[in-house]
């Protein structure tokens, strides 16, 4: 009994340790305006609420997710737009939520409203101060 308990939780961490990782960026990929990371079957997303207009949404597997076959037919990026913190993406011919998108992959979607301290992985925070660049370097 030990040992099943003992499987199953090592089981269950492994499986929660995969995390479906998705970055929007501005067409450009200059500016990331939005982020969001699987746990279990939820996505949690946060976006930038004053950004308005196109975007390239950028999913990320980790590579025992490819090996085991999860997500198949998800792509690695989708053209969008994002207005007023609501995300659509262009699939094929048509347009669809990014809530109607991720319930065809079987997840659930969770966005995270961004408070007064709003942070994104890779982004510095308006106190960081520019690094130093060489004389001539752009």
């Amino acid at each position: 009994m030990t040992r099943t308990l003992a499987l199953l939780t090592l089981f269950a961490l492994a499986s929660s340790a995969q995390a479906l990782k998705l970055t929007v960026w501005d067409p450009e990929l200059q500016l990331k305006v939005g982020y969001g990371e699987t746990s279990g079957s939820r996505m949690t997303v946060q976006l930038v609420k004053d950004y308005s207009g196109p975007v390239k949404v950028v999913f990320s597997r980790e590579e025992d997710e490819k090996a085991r076959g999860l997500y198949p037919s998800l792509q690695s990026s989708y053209p969008g737009t994002l207005r007023a913190g609501q995300l659509t993406l262009e699939v094929g011919n048509t347009t669809v939520t990014l809530t109607r998108f991720l319930s065809s992959l079987k997840l659930t979607l969770t966005p995270q409203p961004a408070g007064q301290v709003f942070s994104l992985p890779g982004l510095r925070n308006v106190t960081d101060k520019t690094p130093d660049r060489p004389e001539g370097g752009r």
